[in-house]
């Protein structure tokens, strides 16, 4: 298993790892820069974690033919069977790497992410040179394994895969229901409390986010608007000190990056998350769909497949205000529906999202392939 970060091994794919040790395939997990801590996680999986490294941001030639010789020299040293990459990086460099070793890859795309909005000159640019990508190092993977039907119609359509090449569907990375427990919400009064979590960028709404926080703010005093996450060094960041003023008077919630996102889910009330980014599918809603949230996302790939409209949330437009602020203000003026809406989210949490179907999706298609 190939992954851009350490911690994403054990966030996203830990109950994976352990679940296809549990069925006997000997697990090797690789990513750069381990933390300690991550790293005897892993061993502690049961799992061997590899070190390489990877320019996660950036395209250097250079680093990234490095990153492809390392893998080339892991797979082999390894005798590894089998490889299985995911996000955007992993999934190129990997299977080139595996092609030189003939070994048969199953790759999955978890979201086409900021180079495919098309929305700057710079993402049209990035997504021109990662379709080159893709259809270089992916058109021999064995099977390709999509979160979303609309990222396999778009590979198709640009003609990165054909539309005979061998394709599989999961609903996201899943969640794990034992650890999302439901909890009923009787919230009846006007003090609702909206959450957003996510990266804190443009592309994932967050402006927007603000904006209509600002506007419901002046009639419903009583409302809270809460925000987690961690900017990063994307050009599209918000700024600190924006946020951060906004919090002092009182607008929004600031509250960073939290390492206990779980307990401010049962905390809050609705779920927001007004991306434009281009997702597989969110983990942040499938969590939130877990404990029982009604869900406010867009009508994008990725996030449509996580709302049924008008039963557990609403679907809007991306990037229109007027919509986000209607679809927040039903619960303002309709308190009680919260908890209705949210027994609906967890009800289809349980029906689509739940870790151990996922997994069981994926053992499948990795045993067809080995057979």
């Amino acid at each position: 298993m190939v992954a851009s970060s350490d911690n994403s091994l054990i966030s996203f794919r830990g109950d994976f790892i352990k679940s296809m040790i549990a069925h006997g395939f000997e697990v090797f997990a690789a990513a750069p820069d381990f933390e300690d801590d991550i790293f005897q996680k892993v061993i502690d999986y049961g799992a061997t974690p590899v070190k390489f490294n990877l320019q996660r941001t950036g395209m250097n030639p250079f680093k990234d033919f490095k990153s492809v010789l390392e893998l080339k020299h892991i797979i082999r040293q390894n005798n590894i069977d089998l490889v299985f990459p995911y996000t955007v990086k992993p999934v190129i460099y990997s299977s080139i790497a595996a092609n030189f070793c003939n070994v048969p890859v199953i790759s999955l795309i978890t979201g086409l992410g900021f180079t495919f909005t098309g929305l700057t000159a710079k993402a049209r640019a990035l997504q021109t040179l990662n379709e080159f990508l893709y259809k270089l190092s992916i058109r021999k993977n064995k099977v390709i394994v999509f979160q979303n039907s609309d990222d396999c119609q778009l590979f198709i359509d640009r003609n990165i895969i054909s539309k005979n090449h061998p394709v599989g569907f999961v609903s996201g990375s899943g969640v794990n229901l034992n650890l999302y427990k439901y909890r009923v919400n009787d919230n009846t009064t006007k003090k609702i409390r909206f959450l957003l979590v996510a990266r804190l960028i443009k592309e994932k709404g967050i402006a927007l986010y603000i904006d209509a926080a600002t506007v419901l703010k002046k009639t419903y005093p009583e409302a809270e608007f809460h925000i987690i996450g961690h900017a990063g060094n994307s050009p599209s960041a918000m700024k600190e000190d924006l946020l951060n003023e906004l919090h002092d008077q009182g607008i929004i919630v600031h509250h960073g990056p939290q390492n206990n996102v779980q307990d401010h889910l049962y905390k809050s009330d609705v779920f927001v998350l007004p991306t434009y980014y281009r997702e597989g599918v969110p983990r942040s809603i499938l969590e939130a769909l877990s404990v029982g949230l009604p869900i406010i996302t867009t009508n994008t790939p990725g996030c449509k497949e996580t709302v049924i409209q008008n039963e557990n949330g609403f679907l809007i437009e991306p990037q229109n205000l007027e919509a986000l602020i209607n679809a927040m203000e039903y619960f303002l003026i309709n308190p009680s529906k919260i908890k209705d809406m949210g027994i609906n989210s967890r009800k289809y949490a349980e029906e689509k999202f739940d870790v151990n179907i996922i997994n069981s999706n994926l053992i499948n298609i990795i045993n067809s392939v080995l057979k």
